[in-house]
């Protein structure tokens, strides 16, 4: 019978088949799609990752966007840009690819503003002094400063001085004096006490700490000082709380800062820890040992595991019909939730704690359990309960510490180079403790920028220090600490609370030597936002793609690096309120009045780029003071700028301010000027302080950064307010003070 030869089919895969969308072709770029397509299917395993990117990416654009019509139409064109992809891409790996991640940058929009409408709280019009009842919510000793923190929810109105009634928000948060702080306060009791409150206060200058966002998103209205007494009307039932508790028997046991590190490491409390220790960290890179999160919830995980997994091998039966090590993983499971909660649930210890839930859950599964995924996961589960924490400086920190270990240790060299060999203990030493100095080299490089942005310093000791204070913190002090607490419940851990205080008395000694050393940290002024996300974009691009591609992230990250190293200084900073003022002058920064606090002193400082104290505007050989005013000149722009500012609230002579303000370029006061009082270039009285805020001006680029801008609406700008409504004059006499409240919708 005769055969016919049939061609053998054709194994080249359909054109649908490698998802190259149709539209490339009629726009003449084949070729560059077919290149993208091929790059994407390499890096198919690192798509995922971008979600929790994208989904942050939607988030900061909430932030950096200013009204609601704004982001009306962001998420609009978000939504519209993602299924145009859809529709046009035929199928293709890009489109879908791009689709997804616009998609979810406007659920990171719109999850940051249902968020902060949901947590929307009427805040305090102004200083108040008042007499209220409140239920204790929570309880902070702050040991150190010998002050007690409360959360307070008051009940009802409170009262002013003058017995008149007025209007408190939902949730306050006082410091009372560790004197006034009554033996019975504890969570859930109600006190009653007077205070004087006030609304959260905005950033003082540009670049500045902003706790009026905080406040927003905590349901914070006002924060203030109490007075004594403080009376319980009705006791808590459970005491301070089992946190509170710990804590002070921790440091009943240390002596010193010693203590308070203690606590630190088992509750997260840092209030014991002294000012000059917790600077010495800072500045010595270790301040991260102090903040729970991954080294801690791993340690306690894991101890969990080996005395449970023990104990119950100690049966034979079980050893033989039980799963133990399925077992165990549940008990670390129960130890990382438990030690979450015990430590205050902040955003590093979630953050770890999820982490820690999944690698048990991929243990249990037999997966690989440490890999980006898992970063990705944690970062996401943090967004979506909690997406405000995405622009804060701990939620940060956290995750581009883990990604970039992550990274680096999934890189085929580096898990070929530091992975098991057959070699002696000496060389395994070795190669241990170069991989924990790579390690900490590519953490302190990866958390720069972000420590830079946020606190305007950067440590340069941090890697050598950590190969010492991390084995010392995780084999040496926590367990020697969970052993005397162990021990105490018998009266016998006085021996091991011994060790433990010469433990973190070496550490201390280390975060003293380092901090010191000269060169020890940088100090930098507030960099642009744009550079700090193009920072950002880079690191993220390094560090998730696999394939060369990966290189392209060089280009915004060294942009961006340059671009904040290159921002120049700010020549004048003025505070909201205008009393204090720092100008930069030949010998360094130096500030107005000589009477100011030391947070404000840190403060200018550190916006100012400088690191240490201020000088005094008054001692400068070019500045020319009286008790009143200040007059002193800058050189900039290839000429020199003349600054006049008030020192006091005491009237001048109207015909000599006014000839000053003419001779000046800039004119700063606390207190309203005349009309007449023009100065060549910027007036920065009172009322317009009160519609800029802090300001910041750079004269040789001539650039004024104001912390209020026109236009902005996000709710802790402009939030709703409690505002007084005076009584009307009444028979017998006039009562002019405020005595009711009322909800106005904006300020």
């Amino acid at each position: 019978m005769a055969m016919t030869a049939v061609a053998a089919p054709s194994m080249r895969p359909w054109r649908r088949q490698m998802g190259v969308p149709r539209w490339g072709a009629v726009v003449g770029l084949a070729v560059v799609e077919l290149a993208v397509e091929r790059w994407l299917e390499a890096e198919r395993d690192q798509l995922v990752l971008w979600l929790p990117v994208m989904l942050g990416g939607g988030i900061a654009l909430w932030f950096a966007l200013p009204d609601p019509a704004a982001w009306c139409v962001a998420i609009l064109l978000l939504m519209a840009s993602g299924l145009a992809c859809l529709a046009v891409g035929q199928g293709g790996r890009a489109a879908r690819s791009l689709a997804i991640g616009l998609l979810t940058a406007a659920l990171g929009l719109g999850l940051i503003w249902a968020r902060s409408e949901s947590v929307a709280r009427p805040v305090l019009g102004g200083p108040t002094i008042a007499s209220f009842s409140a239920k204790v919510e929570a309880i902070e000793p702050l040991v150190a400063r010998k002050l007690v923190r409360l959360t307070l929810l008051p009940i009802g109105k409170g009262a002013q001085t003058d017995g008149q009634p007025v209007a408190l928000p939902y949730r306050v948060r006082v410091n009372l004096a560790e004197a006034d702080a009554p033996k019975q306060l504890g969570t859930g009791a109600v006190v009653h006490l007077r205070a004087r409150l006030m609304p959260p206060p905005l950033p003082a200058v540009p670049g500045a700490y902003d706790f009026a966002r905080v406040a927003w998103f905590g349901g914070i209205g006002a924060t203030g000082r109490g007075f004594a007494p403080v009376v319980v009307t009705t006791p808590s039932e459970s005491g301070a709380g089992i946190r509170v508790a710990l804590s002070r028997h921790i440091v009943s046991r240390l002596n010193g800062s010693a203590g308070g590190i203690a606590a630190a490491l088992a509750t997260g409390d840092v209030g014991t820890i002294s000012e000059e220790d917790s600077e010495a960290m800072r500045r010595a890179g270790l301040a991260h040992l102090l903040s729970v999160s991954g080294l801690h919830i791993t340690a306690a995980v894991a101890a969990t595991m080996l005395i449970v997994l023990r104990l119950l091998a100690l049966s034979p039966w079980l050893a033989l019909h039980a799963r133990l090590p399925l077992i165990a993983a549940l008990a670390g499971a129960a130890a990382a939730i438990g030690y979450t909660l015990l430590t205050g649930s902040q955003v590093p210890t979630i953050r770890s704690c999820v982490a820690a839930l999944l690698v048990l859950a991929a243990l249990a599964l037999g997966r690989e359990a440490m890999t980006l995924r898992l970063v990705a996961a944690g970062a996401a589960c943090v967004m979506l309960v909690l997406p405000e924490s995405a622009a804060g400086p701990s939620f940060q920190l956290s995750f581009a510490a883990i990604t970039a270990i992550m990274a680096l240790h999934e890189h085929p060299s580096v898990r070929a180079f530091f992975g098991p060999h057959e070699e002696g203990r000496p060389r395994r030493l070795a190669r241990g403790v170069a991989s924990l100095l790579l390690t900490g080299l590519l953490v302190e490089f990866a958390l720069m920028p972000i420590a830079v942005y946020h606190f305007h310093k950067a440590g340069l000791y941090g890697a050598f220090a950590n190969i010492i204070a991390i084995p010392l913190t995780t084999f040496v002090v926590m367990p020697l600490e969970a052993l005397a607490l162990l021990l105490d419940a018998g009266g016998l851990g006085a021996p091991i609370w011994w060790l433990v205080q010469r433990s973190l008395d070496t550490l201390l000694w280390l975060a003293h030597i380092v901090a010191s050393a000269p060169g020890s940290v940088r100090s930098l002024p507030a960099m642009p936002t744009a550079a700090f996300a193009l920072m950002i974009v880079g690191g993220i691009w390094i560090a998730l793609w696999r394939t060369r591609w990966r290189r392209l992230g060089l280009v915004p990250l060294v942009i961006g690096a340059i671009w904040a190293l290159t921002t120049p200084a700010p020549d004048v900073l003025v505070t909201g309120d205008g009393r204090h003022v720092a100008v930069r002058t030949g010998a360094g920064l130096a500030m107005l009045r000589d009477k100011a606090g030391d947070y404000t002193r840190d403060m200018l400082a550190e916006n100012g780029g400088v690191d240490g104290e201020p000088l005094l505007l008054a001692d400068q050989p070019d500045a020319r003071c009286s008790r009143d005013l200040c007059v002193t000149d800058i050189a900039a722009r290839g000429r020199m700028w003349r600054v006049l500012a008030t020192r006091s609230a005491y009237m001048v002579p109207i015909a000599e301010l006014i000839t000053a303000c003419r001779s000046a370029d800039v004119v700063v006061s606390e207190r309203g000027l005349p009309k007449r009082c023009v100065p060549r270039w910027l007036k920065l009285d009172r009322r317009v302080l009160r519609r800029t805020g802090g300001v910041s001006l750079t004269l040789g680029a001539g650039t004024v950064v104001t912390i209020l801008n026109a236009g902005d609406r996000h709710p802790w700008r402009d939030p709703p307010i409690l505002e007084r409504t005076p009584f009307k004059p009444q028979q017998g006499g006039f009562r002019g003070s405020a005595s009711a409240f009322r909800v106005n919708g904006k300020r």
